[in-house]
């Protein structure tokens, strides 16, 4: 068994409804007339039983499976290349030319689903869970929105370009911000000080314009807020993302959950690296270096290599998951490498029609891109796992469980990164490195949550305001060990590079709620690898045919964000930790 076994290509659908004449492969959407008469056709169809409402469910879901889809190669390839006009023009085209009217349509669609006499005679699973999304989209929509939401996605593009455009020169050579982020690990402190004090700096060239782009996404998403009736953009955004699982009360209290049982561990953390390192004081710079003066690892060389190895490590786990990625390589879904003109950051888009999706990120050779590597090959098992469902309803899983699947796989593919560490003393100091990833992980995700909060509900605040609570959020879950003194201006703005705030609001809880399954579910596998893989396996195929607490219960773990739960897990993951000191 190699890397390199063939694996059988999947064949996108037939389409039924559109047809496949009218957008033959090569060619592309370049107006709205060339769906409107589907739309037209849908809005009128007249449904007479219970047979032709799920034929009319199938062939709703074929016309916004392609639109899906081509949307999403559209912001791929301009992500992969941001510096290029063409395809930003292209993105943008969609977002001003289709969606609009597609959104409206949407809507009426969504109001013909539920006004059918026929709909409650469907009682297969997922059902419920799709009326009870169209129910609450039919709430908050408003048609003075879809300009708002269009503008707002044509700001929200900004940031990537800003963001994709940042280099650095050291040592006489350019980098990319995550090239050289590398060197944060070197054993030299000169040399790690240079390089946090280049990248920061560079990011700190343009706060203002970053500020400025935020505070026009602020205004423009409250006044959708407003127009569709809630009192803040927080409000409106739990009820757009669906979240019928859990409340900002409960957010409110995984904050608190966080601040008692997880920051006092990143202060020990923070403690042992300044007597390890022996350093006073510890400062921003030294968080990331090996505190044995260990040069940092590298488990792999090339994005080439990355995905050899990430498929043998699938592999271990279950064959199926390691031809996922064969099937991803062979179709060219991957973009893995740094370069400059690309956009910040990782993720795997699903591509509703063929079911295949795209991988995207910047490695370079660290044990983070690693760790991402491995993160969005979970969200793309998960694409692979649904992409037999037959509505695109059932095939788009909320981020709560999104998030499981990339955050489980993580964990589930640690116990295999011998793939990547041939040398024992390197895997150990790899699986010490991640696990303590995730006591500074929680708490991360507690600030950008609790600040996300403090921004909308507080919709006219100042920049000066902004600043000011986000240093109190942050602080509260920092540890208390690092030493920013003579960099508040920078400490002021760290926020700017979490691109989640400007381009998909509210979308970061998730991450802390998934972590705690995806402990949750690495605990089962210890115990039992079978039944562990299975639950993983079973949970992922639902889509989002059940409500979250349903998925993560056929996963075999609870959700629960109370300070006993997370006090549990974080034992345990402390328990793992002192295990590979020994």
């Amino acid at each position: 068994m190699t890397s390199n076994d063939p694996v059988a290509i999947p064949a996108r659908p037939v389409r039924r409804y559109i047809g496949e004449d009218r957008f033959q492969e090569g060619l592309d959407l370049t107006s709205w007339d060339d769906v409107k008469p589907f739309y037209e056709e849908l809005a009128a169809r007249p449904i007479n039983n219970a047979n032709e409402l799920k034929q009319w469910l199938l062939d709703r879901s074929e016309l916004e499976s392609y639109l899906s889809e081509n949307f999403a190669w559209r912001y791929i390839r301009m992500t992969c290349d941001t510096a290029n006009e063409e395809l930003v023009n292209r993105l943008n085209f969609f977002i001003a030319e289709i969606q609009p009217p597609m959104t409206a349509f949407g809507n009426e669609l969504d109001k013909k689903t539920i006004d059918s006499p026929y709909l409650s005679q469907l009682t297969d699973d997922g059902y419920a869970v799709m009326v009870r999304g169209m129910k609450k989209a039919i709430e908050i929509f408003r048609d003075e929105n879809i300009p708002l939401q269009t503008e707002i996605q044509t700001e929200e593009r900004k940031y990537g370009a800003i963001a994709g455009a940042m280099t650095v020169v050291i040592d006489g050579q350019e980098m990319t911000l995550p090239a050289a982020s590398d060197l944060l690990q070197a054993t030299d402190r000169a040399v790690r000080e240079n390089a946090w004090r280049k990248i920061w700096e560079r990011r700190y060239q343009d706060h203002e314009a970053l500020d400025q782009l935020f505070d026009r996404l602020r205004t423009l998403r409250h006044q959708v807020a407003l127009n569709a009736g809630f009192a803040n953009f927080r409000d409106y955004s739990f009820a757009a993302l669906g979240r019928f699982d859990y409340t900002p009360d409960d957010c409110f209290n995984f904050h608190d959950s966080v601040a008692e049982a997880v920051v006092p561990l990143l202060d020990k953390l923070a403690q042992e690296r300044k007597q390890r390192l022996s350093v006073d004081p510890l400062r921003p710079w030294d968080s990331k270096v090996d505190v044995e003066g260990r040069p940092p690892l590298k488990p792999f060389g090339t994005g080439t290599e990355l995905l050899e190895k990430t498929i043998a490590c699938f592999d271990r786990l279950d064959r199926s998951l390691g031809d996922d990625l064969r099937i991803m390589r062979a179709m060219g879904h991957l973009d893995l490498e740094s370069r400059k003109g690309k956009a910040p950051g990782g993720y795997n888009y699903p591509l509703e029609e063929i079911g295949v999706p795209f991988i995207f990120m910047n490695a370079t050779s660290s044990l983070r891109d690693l760790v991402t590597m491995v993160h969005e090959g979970g969200h793309a098992v998960h694409s692979f796992l649904t992409r037999e469902l037959p509505l695109k309803a059932f095939r788009n899983p909320p981020m709560e469980v999104a998030e499981l699947a990339s955050m489980s796989m993580e964990l589930l593919s640690m116990d295999h990164w011998d793939v990547f560490f041939e040398n024992p003393d390197e895997l150990r100091r790899a699986k010490l490195q991640h696990l303590e990833s995730i006591i500074e992980t929680l708490p991360w995700v507690a600030t950008i949550d609790k600040f996300q909060h403090w921004i909308y509900e507080n919709p006219t605040h100042t920049d000066a305001d902004r600043r000011a609570n986000w240093l109190t959020i942050y602080d509260r879950f920092a540890d208390a060990i690092t030493d920013w003194t003579g960099l508040e201006s920078i400490k002021a703005y760290v926020w700017q590079r979490q691109l989640h705030l400007y381009e998909v609001p509210f979308y970061y809880i998730e991450y802390g709620i998934a972590q705690l399954g995806a402990i949750g579910i690495w605990r089962n596998y210890r115990r039992d690898a079978k039944a562990g893989l299975d639950g993983y396996k079973s949970a992922l195929a639902l889509g989002y045919k059940a409500p979250i607490r349903a998925i993560y219960a056929a996963a075999n773990v609870p959700f629960d964000f109370s300070r006993e739960h997370i006090q549990e897990l974080m034992e345990f993951v402390w328990n793992e930790i002192e295990a590979l000191k020994e």
